[in-house]
């Protein structure tokens, strides 16, 4: 048998390539980012009481009405969005789902995508096995802005959309109300859909504001916006987001959805509308995992890396720049066998493998796996 693949061009994930090599040598994996200490017990005994009670079997096909309408109110509350529970909110088996179905439903052949990199690496495969192109934009090195004037330049009648991603994976950068202003200017008077991930919402550092889509009305008729439950309560296993649209875009939306998924997790669905009551778990959030930025960040001085950073999410990247001639990925692999360190060449982020001697650290850890790392790196010598 043979099939005429829909990505020739993808192989194993940079991701599967340096765990592997991380459990192989023994290495402390700063790589993927997913935390190594545990998610709240209270939400794991909420799950357990829904089991207990019986709540096993499907739901509804958006997601569990409770749930969605405790997410219309936070939503109200943190960014005085008035979203409609039943026509705007769908439940996804995770942020990665919903940006798929978003992309799939709009896209059509031919159509262009405009992408920013370094890019969450499911962006441009979920691009192009719909049959689009992604118009690939670089961000300006070394603080990742967006040069809106490329992006002006680069629109045309076979633009369909944007992918943004704020605070952004991999390099922790965050947009502005500058940004916003720019974005607006160039979807003015088009027909231009807006996909902002926004799965690290949350995870915002140094007192500024998240620039959520769900802010702007104007925006959000023209928008997907994806979330997740996984990011925002150390449980990415469970593998749970949602995607919040107008009525008019989500009901394409979920004629996507109803054929790929139909259903999430039914227990997990009602312990989080639970949970998500807790107003403190996600508002204290941000400056929890910035300490622990701040933390990695000092313990980092101690080493010869440049430190590009964060302003959110799990990461924050480092430049080896002057200290080795090597190309990013054998950089990242030098350092996982030798040093016992696994990281993210950043490289991996763009599609022709843009090197600028940058590696990605995942810092939403236990201290002492931060500091164990930290202790084989301050080897490094030049």
């Amino acid at each position: 048998m043979h099939i005429q693949s829909k990505l020739p061009e993808v192989g194993t994930t940079i991701f599967t390539v340096m765990s592997a090599l991380a459990a192989e040598y023994k290495a402390v994996n700063l790589g993927q980012g997913f935390p190594d200490f545990m998610m709240s017990e209270e939400l794991i005994a909420l799950v357990n009481t829904a089991m207990t009670q019986g709540h096993n079997q499907y739901t509804h096909m958006n997601g569990l009405p409770l749930l969605r309408e405790r997410i219309a109110e936070k939503c109200s509350k943190l960014y005085a969005s008035n979203i409609n529970s039943d026509t705007q909110i769908t439940i996804t088996p995770g942020g990665t789902y919903a940006i798929y179905t978003a992309l799939t439903t709009v896209l059509q052949p031919d159509d262009e995508v405009i992408v920013f990199e370094p890019a969450y690496d499911s962006y441009i495969p979920n691009i192009e096995i719909n049959g689009a192109k992604a118009v690939r934009i670089a961000l300006e090195f070394p603080n990742y802005s967006i040069p809106w004037q490329t992006v002006q330049e680069k629109v045309n009648n076979k633009t369909s959309m944007i992918v943004i991603n704020s605070p952004h994976n991999p390099t922790g950068a965050v947009l502005s109300e500058q940004d916003i202003i720019e974005l607006r200017k160039i979807v003015a008077d088009t027909n231009i859909i807006i996909l902002s991930d926004e799965v690290y919402e949350h995870l915002i550092f140094d007192n500024l504001k998240h620039q959520s889509i769900l802010r702007y009305p104007d925006l959000l008729e023209r928008s997907f916006v994806c979330f997740s439950f996984g990011k925002t309560y150390h449980c990415t296993g469970w593998k749970l987001g949602y995607c919040i649209s107008s009525p008019a875009l989500m009901q394409e939306f979920r004629k996507v959805h109803q054929f790929n998924c139909f259903s999430c997790d039914t227990a997990k669905q009602f312990a989080l509308a639970e949970y998500i009551k807790n107003e403190n778990a996600y508002l204290n959030l941000g400056a929890e995992i910035e300490e622990k930025r701040n933390y990695f960040r000092t313990l980092m001085q101690a080493t010869p890396f440049t430190c590009i950073p964060s302003f959110g999410s799990y990461f924050e990247c480092y430049s080896y720049r002057g200290l080795s001639e090597m190309n990013d990925k054998d950089f990242a692999i030098f350092l996982t066998k030798n040093y016992g360190v696994a990281t993210i060449p950043v490289s991996a982020f763009y599609k022709e493998g843009n090197d600028n001697q940058v590696i990605r650290f995942c810092f939403v850890k236990q201290n002492k796996t931060l500091e164990k790392a930290v202790e084989q790196l301050k080897k490094f010598k030049a």
